[in-house]
């Protein structure tokens, strides 16, 4: 390579570099602030997670140490303490707090018609408000009113499914229905999925009905 070239390529080499330089200098603050931005996203975002996981452990150990009260009235006072950020919190503060309460009290009842309803709970703590509801003998609901309030309830995958269904046999018993109720609950028994204590309840109102478990077979 000649001298002429290597010059050439020196001040080539000069320019550029200067011209990167003016760039930084004149576009450097976007990057820095662009770097800060991310940083500061990050720590933010770990500093939120922390913060939720606190707030999360905290419900929890509320939730525990109410539940661990001797008196069903303490621990329905300390349930209601318990500090709610979500609305699925203060559905699950309700949920214990109706099976602490009376089994006469119509204010459970009233709660637990108004989270079956409440749009912003998720859908899973709607359902077993309706099914909290339903079981209620203090509901006011006319058999067919649990059926097809029930109903919805029984698609296939459905969380409670099982006990949706078995609400429905009690609720064709009280029509009148027998066949009806004995055809589902042996239905139940031959579902996979069922639990040991629902088998339980099956299959004594199986018998009790004058039909036989070997037909659930």
């Amino acid at each position: 390579m000649s001298n002429t070239d290597s010059f050439v390529e020196e001040v080539t080499e000069e320019v550029r570099r200067d011209r990167l330089f003016g760039l930084m200098r004149r576009y450097g603050w976007i990057a820095i602030t662009l770097v800060v931005l991310l940083v500061g996203g990050a720590a933010y975002n770990e500093w939120q997670k922390a913060r939720t996981q606190a707030a999360a452990q905290a419900f929890g150990d509320g939730i525990l140490a109410a539940l661990e009260k001797n008196d069903p009235a303490q621990r329905r006072a300390a349930l209601a303490d318990v500090a709610t950020a979500t609305p699925r919190q203060q559905a699950l503060v309700s949920m214990f707090m109706a099976q602490e309460a009376e089994q006469d009290s119509s204010d459970v009842t009233t709660s637990l018609a108004a989270l079956a309803d409440e749009a912003d709970l998720p859908q899973i703590y709607r359902e077993l408000a309706l099914l909290k509801f339903v079981m209620r003998a203090d509901s006011g609901l006319t058999p067919d009113d649990k059926i097809s309030r029930l109903t919805p309830l029984t698609i296939p995958g459905a969380p409670y499914r099982l006990l949706a269904l078995e609400q429905i046999a009690l609720a064709e018993v009280e029509k009148g229905e027998s066949d009806a109720a004995l055809t589902r609950l042996q239905g139940i028994l031959a579902e996979d999925q069922v639990s040991q204590g629902l088998r339980r309840r099956v299959s004594q109102l199986i018998i009790a009905l004058g039909g036989t478990l070997d037909d659930a077979a």
